[in-house]
Formats: structure tokens, C-alpha cells, sequence
């Protein structure tokens, strides 16, 4: 692992374990305002057959743990495509429910909702690139296309012997 992923993965990782522990502390108060999207989205999942549960206050709770566990992930470098990918997933609802800010009238308030908004944003687009980053390694794509070649190289390979081996053969017979 380079230095910089060494360091960017735990800077990246650690608005989200700060984010988790929040709402866990704080889950009564954030839930209601939660419910406004888990409202509109659970029946969608649950129509779909996820097994998601209905009520605001236990999302709220799940999604908290999901953030701890996968900032952890992502922090210690432990599966961390897959918790960055984890944790892009559930900041977009998060913060939809969290930072609304169209929905406010006062122009302070506006303006504090658009900044933790779009740094939201921001923040889905490192989690991104960090869910795509193969740490230098070939990715699964790479690796199918290089198996692919190297097949079509060998099945060229065994024709040319083939036909060799068969013009050897008649020369033989003849």
C-alpha cells in the first residue's frame, strides 16, 4: 500500500466514524427527520423483498452501524472497495434526510444545509474513487481481458502446431 492511500483512506474514512457515533448518540432526534426518506424508500425496498425494517429510529441505528464498521474498513484498509462502495451507498439517503436544504426558508440556515450537502457530495466522490482504486493491482476487468488473450495467443499457437504436425504427418504417409 502506498503512503498516500495509507493516509487518505483513514482521512476519508473518519467523517463517517465521527457521523456513526453521532448518530448513535443521537438517534430519538435524528429519526424523525430520517423518516421523511425512509418513508418513501422502505416500501420500495421492502416491496422489492429486502428484509428492511419500517420504523426511522432503527434505520437511523443501522445506518450508523454500517458507517462505523465500514469506515473501519475502509480506515484499516481492510476490504476497502468494498466499504468504500458501502459507505458511498448509504451517504446518498443519508444525506438526502440530513441535509435538506430546499427545504428551508431562512438564509442562514439555507446556506449551513447547501454546505454539508454538497460536501456530502464531495465526499461520495472520494468514496468513489477510492471503491474503483485497485491499489495498484490489476482489477477484475483488467485480469478477464489479459485471460481472454492469452487464450486466443495459446489457441493460435496450438493451431499452428497442429497444422505443422499435420503436414509432417502426410509427409510421412506420402
Amino acid at each position: 500500500m502506498t503512503v498516500t492511500r495509507l493516509i487518505a483512506r483513514p482521512l476519508l474514512a473518519t467523517m463517517f466514524a465521527v457521523g456513526g457515533v453521532n448518530a448513535l448518540r443521537n438517534a430519538e432526534a435524528i429519526a424523525p427527520r430520517a423518516a421523511k426518506v425512509t418513508d418513501k424508500l422502505v416500501p420500495k425496498a421492502q416491496k422489492a423483498g429486502a428484509p428492511v425494517p419500517s420504523d426511522a429510529l432503527t434505520l437511523v441505528r443501522l445506518n450508523a452501524a454500517v458507517h462505523l464498521v465500514a469506515a473501519a474498513g475502509l480506515a484499516t484498509g481492510k476490504a476497502p472497495r468494498a466499504s468504500a462502495a458501502v459507505l458511498a451507498a448509504t451517504l446518498v439517503p443519508t444525506t438526502l434526510a440530513g441535509h435538506p436544504f430546499w427545504e428551508e426558508t431562512d438564509p442562514a440556515a439555507k446556506g449551513n444545509q447547501q454546505v454539508h450537502f454538497f460536501k456530502n457530495v464531495s465526499l461520495l466522490g472520494g468514496l468513489l474513487l477510492a471503491a474503483v482504486d485497485t491499489d495498484g493491482k490489476p482489477g477484475l476487468a483488467w485480469r478477464a481481458r489479459r485471460a481472454a488473450k492469452d487464450a486466443q495467443r495459446e489457441a493460435r499457437t496450438l493451431a499452428k502446431s497442429a497444422k505443422r504436425e499435420a503436414k509432417l504427418a502426410k509427409a510421412q504417409l506420402t
